[in-house]
């Protein structure tokens, strides 16, 4: 098995995918058309990827290609339909760095209440002025709006109550059983959440429906001052709405994210926004800790170790959950060559396609049970034509509930 790393993992990654027989090359250098090239050249059967994207042209390179790892939360960067198209397998490692991601949301809620940024840069510039720099609110019993119930939105729940904050939360998903338990005052919007909050983090997944979800309506229900941080995607964020909340009504944000930012790990960034006196950036660091690069790491090799064994793949995101298959097909048959190929050839004849197909052995290797959910009602004939077998026990056939 050959295995291509396009970005920089933990260095005892390639090491353990080794031990489990598999060929490793690294190459974090190849992007665009020269990442294209590489695959085509490599033909790897697994690619492992951080931050750098895989198009289309990527995947279509090699027809060797079975399985994509995306060393973290989301899969935005990869092309999930053209994979899809080819059978391959999208795999990624949420939660993985939950704990970092909410680790910076609060740096960034601690600094924009302190401006602990803005104190570093004076005295770098060999200026005193604790006057100037000696005001801020405080974080205990105020009210902080989580927009995302995700794993690091509930870790950094775990750290704001820890602060002695009050926090409301809004996810599309949240129930008030939930809320309770993690102990959250549940809102029905987005801008229900943020009325009233002394501070707005946002942990949403990148979806077409969060797309720009955090725009003008947002902003509007945000008093004047509010601190807003974004250490989630640019993209859940209406990029020119809080632009003009940070310049026309005080709005201090804390961005680790920001649109167009370079692909690149180092270079330059010219956005506006960056200018802002009220706005503090960090460089898409959220995840970018030695903690949550090992934890990341141990979940790529697991699920290389899963791939390997033929076992589910763990985190898959796009196999279906739902298929045409109306009826599942219960098949208990003699373990033996060519019964399974029979069966077959007759739902081949019948014109009846498979959806999903599961074979189970019993112990000593003499039987087994094989279930096949199946588009359409096998007839009379076809299932006669079955159980004429002698390889076949039984068969029967059941409706899948809708």
């Amino acid at each position: 098995m050959r295995i291509l790393v396009a970005d920089k993992l933990a260095p005892f990654v390639a090491g353990h995918l080794q031990d489990r027989g598999a060929e490793v090359i690294i190459d974090t250098k190849a992007k665009d058309a020269a990442l294209t090239a590489r695959i085509a050249e490599l033909a790897p059967e697994v690619v492992v990827v951080r931050s750098t994207k895989l198009t289309r042209a990527d995947i279509e390179a090699s027809r060797s290609l079975a399985l994509i790892i995306r060393a973290g939360a989301g899969v935005n960067t990869i092309d999930l339909n053209a994979a899809s198209e080819r059978s391959i397998y999208v795999a990624n490692c949420p939660g993985k760095n939950a704990v970092a991601v909410a680790e910076l949301a609060i740096g960034h809620l601690i600094n924009l209440d302190r401006r602990i940024a803005d104190n570093v840069a004076a005295l770098r510039q060999h200026r005193w002025d604790k006057k100037g720099f000696g005001v801020a609110r405080g974080l205990a019993g105020r009210r902080l709006a989580i927009l995302g119930m995700g794993q690091i939105g509930i870790e950094t729940i775990k750290r704001a109550k820890a602060l002695g904050m009050e926090v409301t939360a809004w996810s599309r998903s949240l129930t008030e059983a939930e809320a309770r338990r993690v102990g959250v005052i549940r809102a029905a919007s987005p801008e229900a959440a943020v009325t009233g909050a002394d501070a707005v983090s946002v942990h949403l997944a990148l979806a077409p429906e969060t797309r720009g979800r955090i725009g003008e309506s947002v902003f509007a229900a945000m008093q004047d001052g509010t601190f807003f941080i974004n250490t989630a995607r640019a993209e859940v964020v209406d990029h020119a709405a809080l632009f003009r909340a940070v310049a026309e009504r005080g709005i201090r944000a804390g961005l680790d994210v920001f649109a167009g930012e370079p692909s690149a790990a180092q270079g330059e960034y010219h956005d506006p926004i960056v200018d802002l006196p009220g706005v503090y950036g960090t460089h898409h660091i959220g995840a970018s800790t030695d903690q949550a690069e090992e934890a990341v790491g141990e979940e790529v090799v697991r699920i290389v170790g899963a791939f390997r064994e033929g076992a589910p793949i763990p985190n898959c995101v796009n196999v279906a959950s739902r298929t045409p298959a109306t009826h599942l097909l219960v098949i208990r048959h003699v373990d033996r060559v060519g019964v399974l190929a029979g069966v077959l050839g007759v739902l081949r004849e019948a014109n009846h396609n498979i959806e999903d197909m599961q074979n189970i052995v019993f112990s000593g290797g003499k039987s087994a049970c094989a279930r096949l959910a199946v588009v359409g009602e096998l007839s009379a004939v076809t299932l006669a034509r079955l159980q004429e077998d002698p390889a076949l026990f039984s068969v029967s056939q059941v409706p899948i509930s809708a």
